[in-house]
């Protein structure tokens, strides 16, 4: 039985445990939050130790990037299993790599030689296109579309409904959108 541990039950967490569900990813979910009172979340974040096993994998459900990112390399370090969630009705190219920690969901298109690194998310109906390399811990949201053969810095959040014309980024070096 295959197990997911996902920190956070904000919005996000319930989208994760959503997909996951709808497709089947996951036999069993627990959730760990720090903030949260309501009776699916089993403890802490901190309390995540207590649920490492070999059929157990863990998904940090945070908007923020920098905070998904920092849980994905801490448990990257101590061995623990990180889960890379990719709903069947995203297309992803046989040629595109996909890293760690990653989500991308349904209807979200990874075209040819694109790279997704470790923490990103592909949002529903996101579009990659081919050649792109999306640096770790961004956040590609809601039907945004990043064109052929732009590098988009690390923790960048990419709006809804957002296009990013082919090499035409203008972004700070902190990775914020001007």
């Amino acid at each position: 039985m295959k197990r997911l541990v996902i920190l956070g039950f904000g919005g996000y967490g319930k989208t994760i445990e959503d997909v996951v569900l709808d497709a089947g990813l996951f036999d069993e979910i627990v959730f760990l939050d720090d903030g949260s009172t309501d009776e699916k979340v089993q403890g802490k974040c901190s309390d995540y130790a207590k649920y490492v096993s070999e059929n157990t994998w863990f998904y940090p459900a945070f908007g923020n990037n920098a905070l998904r990112v920092g849980w994905i390399y801490e448990w990257l370090q101590k061995g623990v299993q990180v889960a890379k969630i990719i709903h069947p009705k995203a297309y992803v190219s046989r040629n595109a790599t996909i890293g760690e920690g990653c989500a991308v969901l349904p209807n979200a298109t990874v075209n040819a030689t694109a790279r997704i690194d470790t923490g990103t998310i592909v949002n529903f109906g996101a579009v990659v296109d081919h050649d792109v390399i999306i640096r770790q811990g961004c956040h590609l949201c809601l039907n945004s579309v990043v064109k052929g053969y732009n590098d988009v810095p690390p923790l960048t959040k990419i709006e809804a409904g957002q296009v990013i014309l082919n090499n035409s980024l203008n972004f700070k070096q902190s990775g914020e959108k001007l």
